[in-house]
């Protein structure tokens, strides 16, 4: 049984409250689902109008001219097998960050994975490419679970259960940077980075305990 099916790994539940303002638990608001209904809704607006995706997507060269394409450029991806894969992964890592830490604290690794990995493509990315897509953000999510719960067991293709740190290894970090694919692999690291490093102090706070 996956650890977080068994009830000593399930933390308390999110604070409907939190100091400094209103969390989206307090209304009932699944912000991963949310995301993700955004994330579609800017895809079909792509495919009635082509001239989104460029107009928000981060093209390195441009920067200075946009610079809030940094955030824009995660809501929208290049075909639907992009956004799928995306999506797919927020669901089920964004879901768990998002029960462990509470919505703000996802929000907030999920939008600054984003924009940080963006951020680092506008630096070391082609000039005149362009990099759309949520992957920064989502390795943040990962990233940030990966550091909290590490032998976590996952079930990769629904049937193959390993641990998740073999799974970001593997399927996260080695696949961005096979070549030819033209991911961002920029993107990919910023995003990671960041959460891990939130992760690591995430983790210092969360109610769980392991048996062995």
């Amino acid at each position: 049984m996956p650890l977080n099916d068994r009830d000593y790994m399930r933390p308390s539940p999110p604070p409907a409250r939190r100091r400094g303002g209103l969390s989206m638990s307090g209304f009932g608001i699944n912000p991963v689902l949310v995301l993700i209904v955004i994330n579609f809704v800017f895809y079909i607006a792509t495919l009635i109008n082509g001239n989104i995706l460029v107009n928000l997507g981060v093209i390195p060269a441009m920067f200075t001219e946009r610079p809030w394409t940094v955030l824009t450029a995660m809501f929208v991806h290049a075909g639907f097998l992009h956004l799928f894969g995306n999506m797919f992964v927020l669901y089920f890592f964004g879901r768990a960050i998002y029960q462990l830490v509470g919505s703000n604290k996802f929000l907030l690794v999920y939008f600054v994975g984003g924009v940080v990995g963006n951020l680092l493509y506008v630096l070391l990315g082609e000039p005149l490419s362009i990099a759309v897509g949520a992957s920064g953000a989502v390795y943040a999510a990962a990233g940030a679970l990966v550091m909290i719960v590490p032998r976590l067991t996952v079930r990769l293709y629904f049937f193959i259960p390993m641990p998740l740190w073999v799974v970001i290894l593997i399927f996260f970090v080695a696949w961005s940077f096979i070549p030819g694919l033209g991911i961002a692999w920029q993107a990919h690291v910023g995003g990671l980075v960041i959460g891990l490093i939130a992760g690591y102090f995430f983790r210092k706070k969360i109610p769980y305990i392991i048996y062995r």
